[in-house]
Parts: C-alpha cells; sequence; structure tokens
C-alpha cells in the first residue's frame, strides 16, 4: 500500500472513531509511524486528507448511478441499480462514508460549495429517477422531494450497522432496501 493510500485509510478511521475536528495531524503521523514533517511531503493539511476523502466518494457515487442510467431504460430498473450502488459504495468502505456523511461540514471554500455541488446534481439524478417513473405511472405519484429524502435517509445510514462478517451481504442489503422502497412507491391503480 502506498503511505499516502495508508496515511488515507488510517484518516478515515481516526475521523470516524474521534470526529475531524478532534484529530490532529501529529496524531496521524503518529499513527502511521512518521514523523510530522514528513507528513507534509503526503498532504499540506488535514483538510486535503478530507477533501481526498469526500471527492474520491462522490466520484464513485456518481459513477454507479451513470451506471444505472446508461444500462436500464425502464426507472424502476434504473432505481434498483442506483440503489445497488449506493450499498456497494458504502458498505466498501464504512470509515470513509461515516466522514463523507458528516465530516464534509468541514470543508473550506471553495470545496464546500463544490462539494454541495455534487451532492445536489447526485441527488438531481435520483429525483429524475423518481420523477419520470411517476410520469410514466411506474411510481405512484408522490412527493418528489419527500422520496427522494426518504430514500437517501434508509441507504445512507447503513454504514453504521453494516457488518462485514454479520448476517447479510452488500448485495442482499441492496436487494432487500429495493424491494421496500420499490413496493413503496408502486403505482397501485387498476385500470379497468
Amino acid at each position: 500500500m502506498k503511505r499516502k493510500d495508508q496515511i488515507t485509510q488510517i484518516a478515515q478511521n481516526k475521523f470516524r472513531e474521534k470526529g475531524y475536528r478532534a484529530v490532529s495531524m501529529r496524531e496521524l503521523a503518529d499513527h502511521v509511524g512518521i514523523e510530522a514533517a514528513s507528513f507534509y511531503n503526503h498532504f499540506d493539511s488535514k483538510e486535503s486528507i478530507l477533501k481526498e476523502i469526500c471527492f474520491r466518494m462522490a466520484d464513485e457515487f456518481f459513477n454507479g448511478i451513470e451506471e444505472a442510467i446508461n444500462k436500464e431504460k425502464f426507472q424502476d430498473k434504473q432505481l434498483i441499480r442506483a440503489i445497488t450502488s449506493h450499498i456497494k459504495v458504502i458498505t466498501s468502505n464504512t470509515d470513509a462514508s461515516a466522514v463523507f456523511f458528516h465530516d464534509w461540514r468541514y470543508l473550506s471554500e471553495p470545496f464546500l460549495s463544490e462539494f454541495k455541488e455534487m451532492r445536489r446534481k447526485y441527488e438531481a439524478i435520483f429525483r429524475k429517477i423518481i420523477r419520470e417513473g411517476m410520469n410514466k405511472n411506474i411510481f405512484d405519484k408522490q412527493d418528489e422531494t419527500f422520496t427522494v429524502l426518504t430514500i437517501f435517509s434508509s441507504l445512507n445510514w447503513v454504514y453504521e450497522w453494516y457488518d462485514p462478517n454479520g448476517k447479510f451481504t452488500p448485495t442482499q442489503i441492496a436487494e432487500n432496501l429495493s424491494k421496500l422502497i420499490l413496493n413503496g412507491m408502486k403505482n397501485t391503480l387498476q385500470t379497468s
């Protein structure tokens, strides 16, 4: 493992464990086993580590949802694939996920605005899937914002309880969540 990757991995763990603000560069350097001065050969600040984690995760989320849209024609299938991808990103690195969902607030400008815009665009893609599914009567017509926020509330907390050695694999989690979410969104209107 490259030193920069090792630093990032340790930082993710420490940020999750103690919170971004409570972790110092010296503490990270000690855990990596290097002098604090050597640390700056890899990252110029603690925030640059946070930026690396948050934007890398955002890229992974975007790659997954873009694949969902490009590979599936119907919105219910797009949503299942988007949910599956989202869960796989979260479960592939729960420490990074915790940092992504909580510590992005500590980014300074212009990175904070850039990150918020990426989140907005990602949510907009989910909204578009939902809206198009409602317009085609694949999904029941419900409040779009409420629907998207409910979906993200279900998905984004998985890192808190997911156990790689536990009962459910990431695929099983995604399948179960997809079923629950889609069953709640189904258009149940009967046509005569």
